[in-house]
């Protein structure tokens, strides 16, 4: 455990960012498995709506800086990609 007060300050301050990271990471990974759920049961409204969905907590992610403009960009352009190849 560290003794200067401003490394512990870092320290609690690192874990409520990784935390609050981790939230974020965890729903972009949800929307991500409902948009690849309806892909499987080949339901393209649905995968639509949750298209919709998923790019908005996508780019709601990289505003908050914890992914990278290119990391959304290639994770939307897969989901979206995945979704017009429904037939």
């Amino acid at each position: 455990m560290a003794n200067i007060k401003s490394s512990k300050k870092r320290i609690l301050v690192n874990r409520t960012k990784a935390e609050r990271n981790k939230a974020i990471k965890s729903k972009v990974k949800t929307s991500i498995k409902k948009v690849d759920a309806a892909i499987a049961a080949s339901d393209k409204a649905a995968a639509a709506t949750a298209l919709v969905e998923a790019i908005s907590t996508i780019d709601k992610a990289t505003t908050k800086g914890v992914y990278h403009k290119n990391t959304s960009s290639r994770k939307i352009s897969r989901l979206a990609k995945a979704v017009n190849a429904i037939q």
